[in-house]
């Protein structure tokens, strides 16, 4: 087979194209920048293009098949030229459903908790040696890719991402996969410029759980009433099973699972993480892992990549940097922390980044998601606003929708980094919360700074 990406050096793209690469296709593509890791681990298995851009060369009758990136534009001159010849053009997430149409396609969604529910079901699977193909979001350790495709095995474990497809398709992509096993961890607005309103963005996910094949079943999360309104009205003819948050302990700053067997010590802890570990038990013991195999093996997840992850630790302080960005991400992530370092001052902090958290009409979303910290700090930068061409933000705009009378906010990357780098850890948890990266902070600074 031979292949060429439009816009290769994505995140999820990138990945894509290595392990066709290592399944043993031919492999082209194309951008017009590249960011790393994506550079390197292209370049790696020489797949990077030699210049950047588009060139309609490139596109020649002998491909087989097209990839089209979300970052490629609806004109880029390659999918013109590929639409000229009558070349078979995919979408990422119809491609990796073309290549698992004849496996058992388990799929991961909901607005927060899928890629670490995926990341645990992989963990848990790679410990007790069952090989099975997958897509996840984020880099996990012991897996070479985020994606892996094989003929042989006999699952595929798919994080199903509700938005877009590509530029020409509007579907979102979890509506393309058609699951056999399915879950569903929560649903909280998000995307608004894609799902200008919430009941537009709820819909979707009546679209996904109709679009899992007769007999098949979802698992779902019975603590999330819009989760529970949309599974429950479902016609389609499948199994329902529910699931919800674990009893756990915390003692001396670590969380204890309650098992059959009696507590045990897990890596990660908060109350979502818990939730999303009970998820990926039922996904799990649905392929054939027992609960005991489970818990032996989850004992030794530490997280994804992003997810909560330990940056820096001292002898009381501890600093972890977080993707969440959406309110009942930051939401559940501050409560968290606060939970698991209930003796320790924690501060706050959170970069306004997304188009959502942008929006000064989505602002209001984000009222009380912070009130679990001690100190809260938000920071934007006004520049990412108008390259968004939104609507410019204000101060007091964000002082009312996140009603906290205490909180810090900071506009200018440099007094923001002078805040952080002037504080004084001890007994402290310093929490990131962005999908940016906080005005270019310097983490080996910061990291100096909190372990004193």
């Amino acid at each position: 087979m031979k292949i060429h990406f439009i816009a290769i050096g994505g995140s999820a793209m990138h990945n894509l194209a290595l392990a066709l690469e290592h399944k043993g296709y031919i492999v082209t593509g194309s951008d017009d920048v590249i960011f790393e890791p994506s550079k390197t681990r292209l370049a790696a298995k020489g797949l990077l293009p030699d210049t950047f851009g588009w060139f309609t060369e490139k596109i020649t009758q002998d491909l087989d098949a097209v990839i089209l990136g979300m970052h490629a534009k609806p004109d880029n001159p390659e999918l013109l030229k590929a639409q000229e010849l009558g070349i078979t053009i995919y979408s990422y997430p119809e491609f990796l459903y073309e290549q698992s149409k004849n496996k058992t396609r388990v799929v991961i969604g909901g607005s927060h908790g899928k890629t670490t529910i995926t990341s645990m079901i992989l963990h848990v699977l790679n410990y007790h040696g069952k090989e099975v193909d997958f897509m996840v979001g984020a880099q996990l350790d012991g897996f070479d890719r985020m994606v892996h495709l094989t003929e042989e095995n006999d699952f595929i474990i798919l994080e199903g991402d509700e938005y877009l497809s590509s530029p020409i398709d509007r579907r979102p992509k979890f509506h393309l996969y058609k699951p056999n096993i399915a879950l569903l961890s929560g649903i909280a607005w998000d995307h608004i410029n894609v799902f200008p309103t919430f009941e537009n963005y709820v819909e979707q996910f009546k679209i996904f759980v109709d679009s899992i094949v007769k007999g098949g079943s979802i698992t779902y999360n019975s603590e999330d009433a819009e989760v529970v309104k949309v599974v429950e009205a479902s016609e389609n003819p499948i199994r329902k099973l529910e699931y919800n948050t674990p009893e756990y302990t915390i003692e001396n700053g670590e969380t204890l699972l309650e098992t059959p067997e009696g507590p045990m010590p897990i890596e990660v802890f908060g109350k979502h993480n818990l939730s999303n570990l009970a998820g990926a038990k039922w996904i799990c013991q649905n392929i054939g892992i027992d609960e005991d195999n489970f818990y032996e093996a989850i004992a030794t997840f530490k997280g994804a990549s992003k997810r909560l992850e330990k940056i820096a630790q001292g002898k009381t302080s501890v600093a972890y940097k977080d993707f969440a960005h959406s309110p009942s991400k930051v939401s559940a992530t501050t409560k968290a922390v606060k939970e698991q370092y209930n003796s320790r001052k924690v501060i706050a902090c959170l970069e306004l980044h997304t188009y959502s958290s942008l929006n000064a009409k989505f602002l209001k979303e984000y009222k009380g998601a912070l009130d679990a910290a001690d100190e809260a700090v938000v920071f934007y930068s006004p520049d990412a606003v108008k390259i968004k061409q939104l609507d410019e933000v204000t101060e007091q705009q964000i002082a009312d929708a996140f009603e906290r009378k205490d909180l810090m906010i900071y506009t200018n990357a440099v007094a923001f980094k002078e805040f952080l780098f002037n504080q004084n850890f001890n007994n402290s948890v310093l929490l990131l919360m962005s999908s940016g990266n906080y005005g270019s902070l310097d983490f080996n600074k910061l990291k100096e700074v909190v372990e004193g």
